[in-house]
């Protein structure tokens, strides 16, 4: 543990496990910062983000900013008088008067090897972009989007067949095992900031619905990629008729034949055609309908070989 008065700021269940660290190694965590409550669910009943659950939980105050740059909000923070100000997955861009008030900086915990995959979602864009290797930088921020100065990095393999839930799960204790180490560091000076080299960066952009939608003519690989990278959320889809299918997990196969078509589709395994190879569908859902997976599904909904799947969605089917 430090010494040092620590803010935390963030917001969802990937930025859970790096706040029960830090409550755990007994530092000075004098204030919570959440996004506000959100409406979900059919009710839209206001819900609280899961750090701010968490903080409760554990005593801590919480503060739910509307806006970070709000000049009352920034004041707040100036009179907590941190040390470090922890930043993970918060969902707001932190403005230089904010960035300067804590003695040591700002630390974000980014689910990415920097420079590689900056931006709202590096885990989904490194599967959907078939990396075979992830990790998690923790950096001093500053006014860019994720390019201030890196201080520790940890690498880890990505298999083949893993999904974004899995991975989220590993690169959020990650996470925390690295803001540990790299608080320890600092506080030890043993850390030299090192700056980003740009020129090895690429864009992780928020998810769009639209990102979902399957194009056939496109190898068994990069759709497989494509839906272990969506698999939470939007998940991946087509059409079968007028519906809508959302996939889920897939496997490769080797199997040939005209994009979208069903080439076998008996005894639970279904398997369709890309643009070179094949893909079997696991886990399936129409829209209306429930999850499930393939053996379940084709008892239920029989589709015959041949069949086109297409990927000209409904109008408003992605709303």
């Amino acid at each position: 543990m430090t010494e040092w008065r620590t803010i935390f700021m963030g917001t969802p269940e990937f930025a859970c496990p790096t706040l029960q660290r830090l409550i755990q190694r007994n530092d000075q965590v004098v204030a919570v910062i959440t996004q506000p409550d959100r409406p979900k669910g059919r009710g839209q009943k206001l819900m609280p983000p899961p750090v701010k659950e968490l903080a409760e939980k554990n005593g801590i105050p919480v503060h739910q900013p509307p806006k970070v740059r709000d000049p009352a909000f920034i004041e707040i923070i100036r009179e907590l008088k941190p040390d470090v100000i922890v930043v993970v997955a918060f969902g707001q861009i932190l403005p230089k008067a904010l960035l300067d008030i804590p003695l040591h900086g700002c630390i974000n915990v980014h689910a990415s090897l920097l420079p590689r995959y900056r931006g709202a979602a590096p885990l989904n864009w490194c599967i959907i972009n078939g990396e075979t290797e992830t990790g998690v930088t923790t950096m001093l921020m500053d006014v860019g989007l994720d390019t201030g100065d890196m201080l520790l990095t940890r690498k880890t393999a990505l298999d083949e067949n893993e999904d974004i839930s899995s991975l989220h799960d590993r690169m959020a204790t990650l996470g925390a095992d690295l803001l540990s180490e790299t608080l320890d560091g600092l506080a030890q000076g043993t850390i030299t900031p090192v700056p980003q080299n740009n020129a090895d960066s690429c864009y992780a952009p928020m998810l769009k619905k639209e990102d979902g939608v399957i194009s056939w003519c496109s190898s068994a690989r990069a759709v497989h990629n494509k839906v272990r990278g969506l698999a939470v959320w939007p998940g991946a889809c087509t059409t079968i008729g007028d519906q809508v299918l959302k996939i889920f997990r897939t496997t490769v196969g080797t199997a040939s034949g005209e994009p979208g078509t069903v080439l076998q589709s008996s005894k639970g395994q279904l398997e369709v055609a890309c643009q070179s190879g094949s893909l079997f569908l696991h886990e399936l859902q129409l829209s209306g309908k429930k999850r499930l997976d393939s053996v379940r599904f084709l008892t239920g909904y029989p589709i015959p070989v041949g069949t086109l799947l297409g990927s000209n969605l409904p109008e408003g089917s992605l709303e």
